[in-house]
């Protein structure tokens, strides 16, 4: 792939938001996310259920999923959606195919899940660190397509996010967190050591984004450099997407008002 085929390379890391800005549209995509919600739910409106809502986070170490992710789910009732984390595979996860131990994560109908690291660790932290072999990882993204296919075609709406920073402002949210005391916990040496290997991951990422991007599940690559930036356009994205997965299944979307989302 070349540089100017690169799609980090497009994303705009200048983008900025007041914190006023912030505030009132965070405020008001969150209405509008918990009325979709509610409807997509059947809690709301003819009671019937719509398609199963699964959003995959994914992004560079410190980039702000776990911000994103509270500003999506916080509006919600807990009964109404499940965050799953996944990290390194136990030993019986390993025995099985990569993707088994994803399946009990899965969103039903009427159902909403936010994933935080997912299935991409195949093509990323797992081709990168040699956790799996070449020809492992080089099929993961077909298997990986097909998969996502097989879901969408059976309803699922896949939102899938790459929360994208600079080098430069990884290592200031790194040494950030390396000061406080209630936040040092997060940084850790593998990741810094994967900071060492930025360039090896830049190509891993740009080739999950050329491979795995298709019509059921195409990505949304988020300029994070601002916290604030990268919140909201999250949630834009999330309601965006949830409201062409609903209209796909001929769900009737209240209207858009001032009071419910004036975020664009």
């Amino acid at each position: 792939m070349t540089d100017t085929e690169s799609r980090l390379d497009k994303v705009d890391l200048s983008l900025r938001l007041s914190s006023d800005e912030e505030s009132q549209q965070v405020a008001a995509a969150q209405r509008r996310l918990l009325h979709l919600r509610l409807l997509n739910g059947g809690l709301v409106g003819d009671g019937r259920l719509g398609p199963p809502v699964c959003i995959v986070m994914e992004g560079w170490d410190a980039s702000g999923k776990g911000g994103a992710i509270k500003r999506l789910v916080s509006p919600l009732d807990p009964r109404h959606i499940r965050v799953a984390e996944f990290g390194v595979p136990t030993q019986d996860e390993l025995r099985h195919h990569f993707l088994w131990r994803f399946w009990p994560a899965l969103p039903g109908w009427g159902g909403m899940a936010v994933l935080d690291r997912s299935w991409y660790g195949r093509v990323l932290v797992e081709r990168v660190e040699g956790f799996a072999t070449e020809p492992q990882w080089r099929r993961a993204y077909d298997e990986i397509t097909q998969f996502e296919h097989s879901l969408a075609e059976e309803g699922m709406v896949l939102i899938k996010f790459w929360l994208h920073v600079s080098p430069d402002e990884q290592l200031k949210r790194f040494e950030a967190r390396r000061e406080d005391p209630l936040k040092r916990w997060k940084l850790t040496d593998e990741d810094w050591r994967n900071r060492e290997k930025r360039q090896l991951y830049e190509a891993a990422v740009e080739d999950m984004l050329t491979y795995t991007d298709h019509p059921n599940a195409h990505w949304d690559v988020i300029s994070a450099e601002q916290k604030r930036h990268g919140r909201v356009a999250v949630l834009q994205a999330v309601i965006d997407r949830m409201e062409e997965g609903m209209r796909r299944w001929g769900i009737d979307l209240p209207a858009s008002t001032g009071a419910d989302y004036d975020a664009r």
